[in-house]
C-alpha cells in the first residue's frame, strides 16, 4: 500500500501517549519483547535498575567462586588420582586451545541464534551445564570410577582420564561463558547501564574469587564427618555447585532478552519519535515516497530509485565459515590493538598468579617442592604456598573495592587513564615484588593485583561498547542499512576473550621452560616487564572514543 500523510498519522500515537515500556516488569512474553524503537530501528532500552543488574552480575560471582574452588583443589586431586607430570602442560593447554578455535564460532553463533529465549541465554544455560559436569568430574571423578570398576590398575587408568576430562571441561566452558554474559550485558542495557553493569561484573567477580579462596583455607574435615561423605571433595562440590545454581538462576531472570526477529515476521515493537526527528522529517519520507524505518508495522512501498527494499532479509543468515572469516579478518584496526593490549595484559596477569604460590613457597619462604615430605624444607614450601593463597585473597578483595572506585575515577581520567594506571601499578608492583621478595611487603603489593584483575574485567568491554555506540551513531546519521555479515557484539566479545586463551597457550608452551630454568623467581620479572610493554601499547596504540 501507499502511505498518505494522513493514513500516517491516524496510526502513529501522538507524542504525549508515547512511553518506554520497561522490560523488567513480568506481565508476559509481548511486553518483554516491547523495546523503546527510534525511527531507524535503533534499540534503545530504558534504565535499569541497580537490583536487576546485580542479579545480572551474579554469574560472574558463581564463575569467579568455581574458578578459585578449582585453583585450590584442582593440584591436589590431580596428584591424588597419580597423573604423570609429563600430563601437566597437556591439561592446561587442551582447553585454551580448543577455547581460542572455537570461541569466535561461538560468539557469531550467538549473534544469529533465533531461539525464542533469546540469543545469549541458550548458551549461558548450555555452558553452565558443562560447567558443573566438568566440576563434578574433577572433584569426584576417582569416587565415580571406584565404584563402576574393580580392578584396581584399571580404576587408576581411568581415574586419571576422568579427573583430566572434567578439567578441561570445567576450564573450557568457564572461559567460554564469559563472552555470552558480556554480550547479554551489552544487548539489554543503555550505554549508561553497560558502564554501571562493567562494574558491578568487576565488583561481584573479586567478591567470588575472595570467598572461593577462602572455601580452599578452610578446614572440611569436620564437615565431611557431619554430613557422612566420603570426602572433603565432595563436600566442596556441593557447596561450589549450589552456589553456582543459585547465581546462575538469579542471573537468566535478571532482564529479559528480546528475541532476533526479522523483517517478514511481526515486530511487537514501539515506534518512540525522538526529539532529533519529528513529525516534519517523516512528512520528507512521505514526499519522497517511502519510510524509513527498520521497524515499524507499517509497511511503505518503495519508490524505485528512492528508497531500499526494506524486505531484503527475509531469512535468517546461516553462519559459515567463509561468513566467519569475513567477519574476523574485517575487523577495524582499532579493534585489533585492543585486542593486542589484552592479550599484553593478560600474558602479564596469568604469568604472575600461575606460579604465585610457589613463588611465595620457595622465593619468599625459601623452601623447597621437591624435598621429602616429612623435612623442614618441604614443610616451610607448604607454610609459604598457604600464604600465597592469602595473598590471592587479597587479590580478589582489591579488585573488588577497586571496580567500585573506578566509576569516581572515570570521570577524572577517563578510559585511558584507567586502562595505563591499571597496567603500570601492575608492572610496578610485580617488579618490586621480584627485586624485593619479602613476606609483608609481598602481602602488600598483592593489592595492585586487584587493579589490574579489575582492570582487564571491565575497561576493555567498555571500549567495545563505546566503538558500538559510535558505529551505531555514525549509521543512525547516515541511514546506513546493515551489512550482510555484519559483526554483533557477540563475535566482538568472543575475540576479545580469545585473548586469554591465546595467552594461556604461550604461556604453557614458554614460561615453564623458563621457570624450569631459573626458578619462579622469573614469573615475577617476566609479568612486571610484559606489563611494562602493555602499558605503553595501551597509552600510544589504542584508540579511546571521545
Amino acid at each position: 500500500m501507499t502511505l498518505t500523510q494522513d493514513s500516517l498519522q491516524r496510526s502513529l500515537p501522538l507524542p504525549s501517549e508515547m512511553t518506554n515500556v520497561d522490560m523488567d516488569s513480568s506481565g508476559g512474553n509481548e511486553e518483554a519483547l516491547m523495546k523503546t524503537v527510534t525511527r531507524t530501528g535503533a534499540v534503545v532500552p530504558r534504565k535499569r535498575a541497580a537490583g536487576r543488574l546485580i542479579m545480572h552480575s551474579m554469574a560472574m560471582f558463581g564463575r569467579e567462586f568455581c574458578y578459585a574452588v578449582e585453583a585450590a583443589f584442582v593440584t591436589p586431586v590431580l596428584l591424588s588420582v597419580g597423573l604423570p607430570k609429563n600430563l601437566y602442560s597437556l591439561v592446561w593447554l587442551i582447553s585454551p586451545i580448543l577455547g581460542f578455535v572455537l570461541q569466535p564460532v561461538v560468539g557469531s553463533a550467538s549473534d544469529h541464534c533465533t531461539c525464542s529465549w533469546g540469543r545469549r541465554r541458550p548458551f549461558i544455560v548450555g555452558l553452565g551445564i558443562i560447567m558443573l559436569l566438568g566440576m563434578a568430574l574433577y572433584l569426584n571423578g576417582d569416587m565415580l570410577i571406584s565404584a563402576f570398576i574393580d580392578q584396581r590398575d584399571k580404576q587408576r587408568t581411568w581415574a586419571i582420564v576422568t579427573t583430566m576430562l572434567g578439567v578441561v571441561l570445567f576450564d573450557f566452558a568457564a572461559d567460554f561463558i564469559d563472552g555470552p554474559i558480556k554480550a547479554y550485558l551489552f544487548d539489554v542495557c543503555s550505554h549508561q547501564d553497560k558502564e554501571r553493569g562493567l562494574h558491578y561484573h568487576a565488583l561481584f567477580t573479586g567478591l567470588g574469587g575472595a570467598l572461593g579462596y577462602l572455601t580452599g583455607a578452610m578446614d572440611w574435615v569436620i564437615a565431611v564427618l557431619g554430613f557422612s561423605l566420603a570426602s572433603e571433595f565432595q563436600m566442596i562440590f556441593l557447596l561450589a555447585a549450589l552456589v553456582f545454581l543459585i547465581c546462575l538462576t538469579l542471573h537468566l531472570h535478571s532482564i529479559p532478552e528480546v528475541p532476533l526477529r526479522y523483517e517478514n515476521e511481526e515486530k511487537k515493537l514501539l515506534l518512540e519519535m525522538t526529539k532529533s526527528y519529528k513529525y516534519s522529517s517523516i512528512d520528507e519520507d512521505i514526499r519522497n515516497g517511502c519510510l524509513k524505518p527498520a521497524f515499524t508495522e507499517i509497511e511503505a512501498e518503495a519508490a524505485p530509485g528512492k528508497c531500499a527494499d526494506t524486505s531484503r532479509r527475509e531469512e535468517p543468515r546461516r553462519i559459515t565459515l567463509k561468513s566467519l572469516l569475513r567477519t574476523l579478518l574485517n575487523m577495524p584496526p582499532h579493534y585489533r590493538y585492543l585486542c593486542v593490549s589484552h592479550l599484553f595484559g593478560w600474558m602479564a596477569f596469568l604469568s604472575n598468579m600461575l606460579f604465585f604460590t610457589d613463588f611465595m613457597g620457595q622465593v619468599v619462604y625459601q623452601g623447597s617442592p621437591y624435598a621429602p615430605h616429612n623435612s623442614t624444607l618441604y614443610l616451610t614450601y607448604r607454610t609459604g604456598v598457604e600464604m600465597g593463597c592469602w595473598g590471592l585473597c587479597i587479590n580478589a578483595i582489591s579488585s573488588s573495592l577497586y571496580s567500585y572506585l573506578q566509576k569516581f575515577l572515570l570521570p577524572y581520567i577517563g578510559l585511558k587513564g584507567l586502562y595505563f594506571t591499571g597496567y603500570l601499578l601492575f608492572g610496578l608492583g610485580t617488579g618490586l615484588i621480584g627485586l624485593f621478595p619479602y613476606l609483608y611487603s609481598t602481602l602488600a603489593l598483592c593489592s595492585l593485583f586487584g587493579v589490574m584483575s579489575s582492570t582487564l574485567y571491565t575497561v576493555p568491554f567498555h571500549l567495545i561498547a563505546e566503538y558500538h555506540r559510535e558505529e551505531e551513531s555514525l549509521k543512525l546519521e547516515n541511514w546506513e542499512p546493515s551489512e550482510e555479515y555484519e559483526r554483533g557484539k557477540g563475535i566482538d566479545c568472543a575475540a576479545l576473550t580469545c585473548m586469554v586463551q591465546l595467552a594461556q597457550i604461550i604461556l604453557g608452551v614458554g614460561l615453564g621452560l623458563l621457570v624450569s630454568v631459573a626458578g619462579s623467581v622469573v614469573t615475577v620479572i617476566s609479568a612486571s616487564m610484559v606489563a611494562l610493554i602493555g602499558s605503553c601499547f595501551v597509552a600510544f596504540c589504542v584508540r579511546y572514543v571521545d
